[in-house]
């Protein structure tokens, strides 16, 4: 694969290493938003079919991502809002205790912390080795350690937010059941860049934003959430969700009934006709490139990176534990973090800063003289 740099709106002149933080759009993405925006000026052209069709594709591409029914994708704002609804849902079981990793996603901790405060459960967080020999693979074996006949759920990104290490979704789905253990996945930091395959990895519910590795617009995600959960219970009473919404002359025949799957789990005003337009546009180019040739890129494109980091003795994850679109780094102790972002931003270098550690995310719409001007720059330090 090659760069595609000429389907973004970049200036030449920006070394944006950032899509951790935020991805920029595509073209096509921008032209899908402002088809949005003229359509919304004259609103006699929108049918009530156009509440619903537009979302119904954007579920089906999010399924062909991660290896799932359209009708178990639910359209979501934010992964605060498609968490809630997963660990809302949890069964409550005696006695047990839920697991996290350390200095996890604020949004995915806030949530599990009022479920177990509200049901008796235990929280349990997995913290990182301190050592850093073998850190991605003993922190793996840590996690598969703590899933037992105890557990009630675990709670992790795919993919650790801050550094990029890798986590055995894999393993961790099997270990899960066996024990019959909910595993709910934040997939914001990956899908898109990374393969998931919600099948394979016995995954229960995976939350995703949409403005990072799906290159979509702000305030929207998707969420997958497994059948046995079908029958729950959703954060809001929208009339969208309801069986026959789309019979606008009948939504006063009030229905029992939700819309089949996931559907339930939507948040209300679902069918935006701007934002879903743009964000089905971007997982479409997504999918055309291959999520997998992606990972492949991103991670060629990073190697020099890593290695010019060991040649000069920062620690860097070993390469199998992890992923190609994100690597993060420590700084040395005393090492003013925020001060070396913003040198890097007079060099026109974006990066993030994350605790004491430089976080570089790279996409399609990176080239390898974006990776030359940040090894330059911080061999100029």
């Amino acid at each position: 694969m090659n760069a595609q740099k000429h389907l973004f709106q970049l200036p030449d002149h920006i070394h944006y290493l950032n899509g951790a933080y935020m991805s920029p759009l595509l073209k096509s993405v921008e032209e899908a938003g402002i088809e949005g925006l003229i359509r919304k000026r004259n609103p006699a052209s929108i049918q009530p079919k156009d509440f619903f069709e537009g979302a119904e594709h954007l579920r089906a591409s999010f399924g062909k991502l991660v290896n799932c029914s359209p009708q178990q994708v639910a359209i979501i704002p934010s992964v605060s809002y498609g968490m809630a609804s997963a660990i809302k849902n949890l069964p409550v079981r005696p006695g047990r205790r839920a697991l996290l990793v350390s200095d996890e996603f604020p949004s995915d901790v806030y949530s599990l912390q009022k479920w177990c405060a509200e049901n008796e459960q235990s929280l349990v967080t997995i913290s990182a080795p301190e050592t850093r020999e073998k850190r991605g693979e003993t922190w793996n074996g840590l996690i598969l350690e703590h899933i037992n006949e105890n557990t009630s759920v675990i709670v992790l990104s795919s993919v650790h937010w801050a550094d990029g290490t890798l986590f055995d979704l894999a393993a961790i789905g099997a270990r899960c059941q066996q024990f019959d253990v909910r595993l709910i996945v934040d997939g914001s930091q990956s899908v898109g860049a990374l393969p998931m395959d919600v099948q394979a990895f016995h995954i229960d519910a995976l939350i995703c934003v949409g403005y990072k590795w799906m290159l979509g617009p702000y305030s929207l995600g998707l969420a997958y959430y497994g059948e046995r959960i079908n029958e729950g219970t959703p954060i809001e009473e929208s009339w969208m969700n309801k069986s026959q919404a789309e019979n606008f002359s009948r939504l006063t025949e009030y229905a029992d009934g939700y819309a089949p799957g996931a559907a339930r789990y939507n948040v209300g005003e679902f069918g935006n006709f701007i934002s879903v337009p743009m964000l089905h546009t971007a997982i479409e180019q997504v999918l055309a490139w291959g999520v997998p040739e992606i990972q492949a890129y991103c991670r060629e494109l990073t190697r020099p990176l890593a290695a010019f980091l060991r040649e000069n003795g920062v620690w860097v994850e070993e390469e199998a534990y992890r992923a190609g679109h994100l690597l993060g780094f420590p700084l040395a102790p005393g090492t003013d973090g925020e001060n070396v972002v913003k040198k890097l931003r007079e060099k026109d270098i974006y990066v993030s800063l994350r605790g004491s550690s430089i976080r570089v995310s790279a996409h399609v719409y990176n080239t390898e003289a974006d990776i030359e001007a940040l090894v330059g720059a911080l061999g100029s330090k």
